[in-house]
């Protein structure tokens, strides 16, 4: 993850069209590595503006191969911020794979509180580390004060509530799985082991401490969305459909879970586009593109097809797909997120920071619950198994949104087809729009400062994503090789756009 703010490159290039192209590299506050290229004619409107996934990972081919019981463990590692996700996505598939359709009472628990745990300390880390400096420093403020240490000189309370919320989520996650990150606690079919008393306990003592300090967060997530310009309302706003998951086990009333669902799509209006997709039935609805300059696919919905087919997921789409979240603090912010919306569905980027805080306080709601169910100290029934399959999908909604994990797996118990989509995939048109948005609102004919260019990230920082997770496909990314003396002139070099 890149925290700092380096100087932004302007970088001019020459080509076909006589366009200047301008380049943000590397994007700072988000996890993995990328870049934005704006393209300027003569006058400086911008005439073009992508999102570029420089890094290539390959985890879809070399988890080919394994045998199907290492891949949860070898999954988390594609990224350091939600391994838990991974984790426990490519668990669910496992699931399937050894014949368990529902794992054990005690297991359930158990990759539950992980899981919002894992939302805890992933929303934590985000708002209050990557996106504060810019919401309460502002855009263009100084570069060299925009982060998290400035944070904590003028707001100290803010700063230390912000470290101790994710402190808490992890210290879960350790109890759980056996390490903050890459942890080993799931496995096929369930959990290697139940919460101890000792661990209860230590929770319990503080797990009011962090439902207060979460519905302060909302709090302040909505103060700060409200008190913006009118005209940075509707900054880099892009009107598009929404997917999440919904619960399995009440999928017609709309409640909101994180953890097992089937999809649902709304539309740009909110209306019920497609309902109660079976995880298994994904690749019915949804396909993928690949662009030649850029190592994340484009996802779509097959019947609308790629050019209108593209939608967003994560905090902003789910508090809006679901029909209400079963925690009353969550439930009471929610209804105000969206009866304080002129229109029927909420679109503005920015907005995905009091959605997603929303979903922080719903979590520290259900871990309490959690805490106080027997099942999580049980030693009995940690696992179970039922009739060898062949195919598993599972689905999960990670903290950026939903993720799909889909696995076939031959009779030698080798992987045969590994097929990953992230959150932050899903995300690509939806974040690549924002940005166009922002380039031809804020950008167009002005002379270009660090602080207009970060209007740019800014965008990008609202859907919090993980560019290291979304880096699956091949494509024919920009190349150029360049051929030095021993003195360091150029001798040679070759260029490929």
């Amino acid at each position: 993850m890149t925290n700092s703010a380096p100087k932004f490159e302007l970088e001019t290039a020459s080509n076909p069209q006589g366009l200047r192209r301008v380049a943000i590299d590397t994007l700072t506050r988000v996890e993995g590595h990328g870049k934005v290229t704006l393209l300027l004619d003569e006058s400086g409107q911008v005439q073009q503006a992508r999102l570029h996934i420089v890094e290539f990972r390959g985890f879809e081919k070399f988890i080919q191969g394994r045998p199907y019981w290492e891949v949860p463990v070898m999954v988390q590692r594609l990224c350091g911020i939600c391994p838990v996700s991974h984790n426990l996505a490519a668990s669910k598939a496992m699931d399937q794979i050894v014949g368990v359709d529902q794992i054990t009472p005690t297991a359930e628990g158990i990759r539950r509180l992980m899981h919002y745990a894992q939302i805890l300390q992933s929303h934590a880390l985000h708002f209050f580390h990557l996106s504060l400096p810019d919401l309460l420093l502002g855009f263009e403020s100084d570069l060299e004060k925009r982060n998290i240490l400035e944070v904590a000189l003028k707001h100290p309370e803010t700063a230390k509530q912000g470290i101790l919320l994710r402190k808490f989520g992890q210290e879960i996650i350790r109890m759980t799985t056996g390490k903050r990150i890459h942890g080993t606690g799931n496995v096929p079919g369930g959990v290697q082991k139940s919460l101890a008393i000792e661990d209860l306990n230590y929770l319990l003592k503080d797990i009011d401490s962090i439902i207060t300090w979460s519905s302060g967060a909302v709090e302040l997530a909505k103060t700060l969305f409200n008190s913006l310009p009118e005209n940075y309302k509707n900054f880099g706003e892009h009107v598009c459909g929404n997917m999440s998951i919904v619960s399995r086990k009440n999928n017609k009333n709309g409640e909101f879970d994180l953890y097992d669902g089937n999809l649902r799509i709304t539309d740009s209006n909110g209306g019920i586009w497609a309902d109660n997709i079976e995880p298994n039935d994904y690749a019915d609805w949804i396909s993928e593109q690949v662009k030649p300059w850029s190592y994340m696919k484009f996802p779509y919905l097959k019947k609308l097809g790629p050019e209108n087919g593209w939608y967003r997921v994560g905090p902003l789409a789910r508090v809006q797909n679901c029909s209400f979240m079963p925690t009353e603090l969550a439930e009471k912010q929610r209804k105000i997120f969206i009866n304080s919306s002129v229109s029927k569905t909420r679109h503005q980027p920015l907005s995905f920071h009091w959605a997603r805080m929303i979903e922080m306080l719903h979590a520290a709601e259900i871990i309490k619950e959690l805490l106080y169910n027997p099942a999580i100290t049980s030693s009995k029934d940690l696992i179970t198994s039922g009739t060898r399959r062949s195919e598993g999908v599972g689905i999960i909604e990670a903290p950026r949104g939903t993720l799909i994990h889909h696995y076939q797996v031959g009779e030698d118990d080798l992987v045969t087809k590994c097929n990953l989509i992230v959150s932050t995939t899903h995300n690509n048109q939806a974040m690549n729009e924002s940005i166009r948005s922002v380039a031809k609102t804020y950008l167009n004919g002005q002379t270009l400062t660090e602080g207009l260019l970060n209007h740019i990230e800014v965008a990008i920082r609202a859907f919090d994503p993980c560019l290291s997770c979304a880096t699956h496909a091949l494509g024919k990314m920009p190349l150029q090789i360049e051929l030095q003396d021993v003195q360091g002139n150029l001798i040679h070099s070759l260029i490929r756009e």
